[in-house]
């Protein structure tokens, strides 16, 4: 599948948002750790009329309070077979597989990623992921993955400067 304009990111969470490690109180809370720079990038992201949203096998309160945070509104959570997700995402949002970007680390990300015009992944992600992967990043999951990968498809897509306006990035310059 040959990509378009990028209109569309999709994210796994672990692994990809965060570093893959789960957290386990003694009365069994989870938690995941999110790295702020990503924040600043899906803000960018949006900023320029671009679409984010969050496909996970994993349910999780703390993703639905980051992606609160963050003005995503399309999570798909629990979706072990994450391909029908993709099609409502897709459906959801009426952009086209080919003008869309997912980004994902592991074995159950390989059909979605296969699916779709621009497949990203982390520098630990699975080799099988990165062999189909059209970008991986330098940066690990949970370390700043996701805003590298934002800052790519920025440029990639001639959006880099309009994204700096877009948060006040630009002021002073020149």
């Amino acid at each position: 599948m040959v990509s378009g304009e990028i209109r569309l990111l999709i994210l796994d969470v672990d692994g990809v948002l965060t570093d893959g490690t789960i957290l386990f109180d003694d009365a069994g809370g989870q938690y995941r750790r999110f790295h702020i720079r990503d924040g600043l990038g899906i803000a960018m992201w949006r900023a320029v009329g671009r679409t984010v949203a969050i496909l996970t096998s994993k349910r999780s309160e703390a993703v639905l309070a980051r992606a609160k945070m963050l003005g995503i509104d399309l999570i798909e959570q629990g979706a072990e077979d994450k391909l029908p997700a993709l099609e409502r995402i897709l459906g959801a949002t009426g952009v086209a597989a080919s003008d869309t970007a997912y980004m994902g680390d592991d074995l159950l990300d390989l059909a979605v990623m296969r699916g779709v015009g621009y497949p990203i992944t982390v520098a630990d992600g699975a080799e099988a992921v990165k062999a189909v992967a059209r970008h991986v990043t330098q940066r690990s999951g949970g370390q700043g993955a996701v805003r590298e990968a934002i800052e790519h498809l920025l440029c990639r897509e001639g959006l880099w400067e309009a994204a700096l306006r877009a948060i006040g990035a630009d002021r002073g310059a020149g």
